[in-house]
């Protein structure tokens, strides 16, 4: 088996990842996971409500899902689904969530994603973002080609 393509990029600003964002969301199909790590404050949301706004519209409210864990939106093709499990305390709580079933037929960015346990999918997309002075560092493991391709467009 092939290890999982890697790429970093370097966000340079806030409007940078923003259109990185939502590069990624615009590939982003039925079935595909995101993956989002890195410390608090990285850009993991911001990345995410980008990639939302791509798919759904520029207008729409995206608010953190910090307290309520999941925000699920209407797309075009499926439902997406922004889970933030920093306040979960276990594994478990992530089938209390639906989430397992979401990340099969929807497309699910999730952050704090070490809270999933051995629920992680198969396919999933990794992206890592790191403090950088005051830029970020992008690293994507897992991306199809074309998504690797978008998001190369945006540098």
């Amino acid at each position: 088996m092939q290890p999982p393509v890697s790429a970093e990029f370097q966000l340079d600003d806030e409007a940078h990842s923003a259109r990185f964002g939502a590069a990624l969301g615009l590939c982003l199909r039925p079935g595909d996971t995101v993956l989002l790590q890195g410390p608090l404050g990285a850009g993991k949301s911001h990345i995410a409500r980008a990639a939302i706004r791509a798919l759904v519209g520029a207008d729409i409210d995206v608010p953190s899902p910090t307290f309520t864990l999941v925000q699920v939106y209407d797309g075009p093709l499926c439902e997406i689904w922004h889970a933030d499990l920093y306040r979960l305390t276990g594994p478990d709580e992530v089938v209390e969530l639906g989430l397992q079933d979401a990340m099969e037929r929807a497309i699910a960015l999730v952050e704090w994603p070490e809270r999933l346990g051995a629920n992680v999918p198969l396919g999933a997309i990794w992206l890592r973002l790191d403090y950088q002075g005051d830029a970020r560092q992008a690293t994507l493991t897992g991306a199809r080609d074309e998504i690797l391709a978008a998001l190369r467009a945006t540098a």
